[in-house]
């Protein structure tokens, strides 16, 4: 069953500051993302890709379209018109979303930043620092960083704490945008094992990577997008085998 239905998905920018031009960056877009299906997006940049994955957290409010959310329980929602308040209540157990960048309250630790994001999700106190311990471990995160505040890790530690704190009793649907962009082979390889597993256990994943081997390894489908349109979709051996596409990946 389809988690994310995106119909006629519209999202444009007005540019003040230069000459009011109205510039589309997605164009009238159609998606579907079922429980345990992982979808990347694909193409250059400024193809629509991360307009895309903001317009459905809501980050960017939609010019026109539906996007429809089927939570664990209760009724399909319109996250393209739901009130701000609502949506915020639907960050982080029904809607998660992990950036290449880690955005924390400077004065929180790396145990408490990743253990609130499971408090959020339902967990109790004590289970969600459980919880935060072991992804924190299976990141490769070492437990003498955990007291210390975000501000001071590194940018590849900064992303593996982001993804820890996205996963944590991981939401239905999980948006994932340039996760792996700063690690090391060593901890990328953690990192996409770990998101791997995230389809296994039934999560819906939309993903932006500019990375060929991760998304082989990842998607079972993929989605390019050229201009702020879907150009093709399928499974990823047939998208990506294409010559014919401009994808701004690399191996």
């Amino acid at each position: 069953m389809n988690v994310l239905e995106i119909r006629g998905l519209v999202k444009s920018f007005t540019l003040h500051t230069i000459d009011g031009r109205t510039v589309d960056a997605v164009r009238g877009v159609d998606l579907d993302v079922a429980g345990g299906e992982h979808v990347a997006l694909a193409g250059s940049s400024g193809a629509g890709k991360s307009s895309l994955l903001r317009c459905v957290y809501r980050t960017y409010v939609p010019t026109a379209g539906r996007i429809t959310l089927r939570p664990s329980s209760g009724s399909s929602v319109d996250l393209a018109q739901l009130p701000d308040t609502q949506v915020a209540e639907l960050r982080g157990r029904e809607l998660g979303y992990v950036s290449q960048f880690l955005r924390a309250e400077p004065r929180r630790s790396v145990l408490d930043v990743v253990a609130r994001a499971g408090a959020a999700r339902g967990l109790d106190l004590a289970d969600s620092r459980e919880a935060a311990a072991a992804a924190l471990r299976r990141l490769g995160i070492e437990e003498r960083l955990w007291a210390m505040h975000t501000t001071v890790l590194s940018g590849g530690q900064k992303q593996r704490v982001n993804l820890a704190a996205g996963t944590i009793s991981p939401p239905r649907l999980l948006l994932l945008d340039e996760p792996v962009s700063a690690l090391d082979p060593v901890n990328r390889e953690a990192v996409l094992s770990m998101i791997a597993g995230l389809t296994d256990d039934g999560v819906a994943v939309l993903s932006v990577f500019h990375d060929l081997d991760a998304i082989e390894r990842l998607a079972t489908r993929v989605v390019v997008l050229e201009d702020g349109l879907v150009a093709a979709d399928g499974p990823p051996a047939a998208v990506l085998r294409d010559s014919a596409l401009n994808l701004e990946v690399a191996r």
